[in-house]
């Protein structure tokens, strides 16, 4: 269909105008900012050193954590009891095999180590002696133990420590022995962990007449006249 020079610049007219008002709109478009526009302005490099950063600000946990129980002298000879905790099973220690033949649910291993004149009690067994398989921090499998160890008749002579593994509401322990001595232990728990227990040296020739544990309202929790 041919057009009047008229009609052509009428339509010339509404082409251009109509060209103008999508530039525009493209144009406003184009400065609004949306939410892919502002992700879009921090740098990838950026975001990554912050997060390295973070995690350099965060030290990691220690493999292995050591916290002294007690210590002392006894007999002339110093003593000391420590908890070492394991978070992850050690290189050379085997799990254990239960009597039923099956071995223990464990990731991390705790130890006591106890010592009586510079000589470490049950070094004969080896470098694990005296640990016991645990699942974690905050195993609860561990509360409750205690025992009276020394260096000469699987501890009923000679210079003795009684450790105990308490419930997490004592705060302390006593001894009382047979000379009318009472000895005080304080409960100490392992940084991060429900690990605890406290500690108390009995000298030669004293046996244990009474262990009582008590809670921080000094409340007597238990009473155990079982010991010598």
């Amino acid at each position: 269909m041919a057009l009047s020079p008229g009609r052509k610049a009428a339509r010339a007219a509404v082409a251009v105008a109509a060209l103008g008002v999508m530039s525009f709109g493209a144009s406003a478009i184009a400065a609004t900012p949306g939410p892919a526009a502002h992700k879009a302005s921090t740098p990838a490099s950026a975001a990554a050193a912050r997060t390295a950063s973070a995690h350099q600000r965060t030290p990691r946990p220690p493999q292995v954590v050591t916290q002294v129980i007690g210590r002392g002298t006894v007999d002339g000879h110093r003593w000391s009891v420590a908890l070492e905790f394991h978070r992850t099973l050690p290189k050379g220690y085997t799990l254990p095999t239960l009597p039923d033949g099956t071995t223990p649910v464990a990731s991390s291993l705790l130890c006591q180590r106890m010592y009586i004149g510079g000589v470490r009690i049950d070094h004969q067994g080896g470098p694990w002696a005296d640990c016991q398989p645990v699942d974690g921090t905050h195993d609860a499998r561990v509360a409750g133990e205690l025992g009276l160890w020394g260096l000469h008749d699987k501890g009923v002579s000679g210079s003795r420590l009684m450790v105990a593994n308490p419930e997490a509401a004592v705060a302390y322990g006593v001894l009382s022995l047979s000379d009318g001595t009472r000895v005080k232990a304080a409960t100490v728990t392992v940084p991060g962990t429900v690990y605890r227990a406290w500690a108390a040296p009995i000298p030669d020739g004293r046996t244990i007449t009474a262990v009582d544990q008590y809670d921080a309202r000094h409340r007597l929790l238990s009473h155990d006249t079982n010991w010598h």
